[in-house]
């Protein structure tokens, strides 16, 4: 194969991947949009002020309302400790927002099967819990009040942190009056332009980077390096080394479901396949960017403390699904080679493309560039367009 063909066929798969995850991305998008409309983050911030287990279930369960790429979601954790919630809750709702929302289900559903789609959300919750309890035995007083007092010392140049603390909620009037309103439909494309600004980048590299690793890196290499003939060393190998993959694969949330599908392909164990998904959070450059939030010592505990959440959830999750014989037997990701048909999931994504249409001329015309540059500023965010009554102060 001459090297055009070869990167030729690297980029159909990625096409081909992209294509059949396109309207749940979209969908997943829309829904966090509308939540950040409806939910004002001073309100969750508020509840995620209690160090208590009911404090602990609705940091779960706002993260998983409030999907967002991983970027977005340390941004937003960490405003959300500034206006109050406990360092702990911050860090639990983050985790839930990368790791329990509903694209995320998707896209795994379609590329990988409902079993993954299981273990995810069973295994994100118990890597919730598993970090709770990790937090509450070793957390100490000192580093939170040292991260508290970094945290304040303004924003750092990136525009994920004008993203984290901008505010266009609609509180005043009844729930379906408030989504209905023309004032919704602006801040909603608003909130899905800047979510989608803010992870365009991850969701392409991980796509170009699966497509190449599914042309280029043969399964038998990946046999090798998994201990694929040795099921045991196997099990045990996959949830220790996929964090480990994550870290310097640099890809984001939902960009790494391509990535795991070439991994399950090539012979990576389910728990391991699982706890690569679970490790967006622990790329290298969101642990520079908590070194900027909190300080280098808290930087270093959060990367301990998440390593080894994800590396026992992924292993204790695929035992489980080992016991039960709900493990799925390892198989070709069809995605790879088929081209696109005239099926559901073409319907869907052409739907789809009609509404972000609709969505992208109404954030055109009502002062959503603008506002795309006031975030890229450093410093930026806060800044409202045209048709809002909140404005925010830093």
């Amino acid at each position: 194969m001459s090297a055009v063909s070869a990167v030729w066929h690297a980029l159909q798969i990625s096409l081909f991947m992209f294509w059949e995850v396109l309207w749940p991305l979209a969908f997943g998008f829309l829904l966090s949009a509308v939540v950040q409309v409806l939910v004002p983050k001073q309100a969750v911030a508020r509840v995620l002020g209690r160090s208590d287990a009911r404090g602990f279930a609705f940091a779960v369960l706002f993260g998983a309302a409030s999907s967002s790429c991983s970027y977005a979601a340390v941004a937003l954790a960490r405003t959300l400790f500034r206006k109050g919630a406990t360092f702990v809750n911050a860090i639990i709702f983050e985790f839930a927002s990368t790791n329990l929302v509903f694209e995320l289900g998707l896209v795994l559903l379609i590329l990988l099967g409902w079993q993954f789609v299981a273990a995810e959300f069973a295994g994100g919750l118990l890597m919730a819990v598993i970090l709770w309890i990790v937090f509450k035995l070793t957390l100490r007083q000192r580093m939170v009040a040292d991260a508290a007092s970094q945290a304040e010392k303004g924003v750092v140049g990136s525009n994920m942190e004008g993203h984290g603390e901008m505010d266009m909620s609609i509180t005043k009037g009844p729930f379906v009056a408030r989504l209905l309103s023309p004032r919704a439909f602006t801040n909603i494309s608003h909130y899905f332009f800047m979510d989608v600004y803010s992870v365009y980048i991850d969701i392409g590299v991980g796509f170009l980077i699966a497509g190449a690793l599914a042309a280029w890196v043969p399964n038998s290499f990946w046999h090798v390096f998994f201990f694929t003939s040795n099921p045991t060393v196997n099990t045990f190998w996959g949830p220790l080394v996929g964090p480990l993959l994550s870290m310097v694969s640099f890809v984001c949330s939902v960009g790494n479901v391509p990535l795991a599908a070439v991994l399950w392909n090539g012979g990576m164990s389910f728990g391991g396949v699982i706890s690569f998904i679970f490790a967006d959070l622990i790329i290298l450059p969101i642990l520079n960017i908590y070194r900027k939030y909190y300080g280098g010592g808290a930087s270093l505990y959060l990367l301990a403390v998440s390593y080894a959440a994800m590396a026992l959830a992924g292993f204790l999750i695929g035992l489980a699904f080992n016991l039960t014989g709900l493990t799925p037997a390892h198989f070709n990701v069809a995605v790879f080679q088929a081209p696109p048909a005239w099926n559901y999931t073409s319907f869907l994504d052409i739907g789809f493309i009609v509404l972000i249409a609709v969505m992208l001329w109404r954030f055109l015309t009502t002062g959503g560039p603008q506002m795309l540059r006031a975030m890229s500023q450093p410093g930026g965010g806060g800044h409202a367009p045209m048709d809002h009554d909140q404005h925010h102060h830093h």
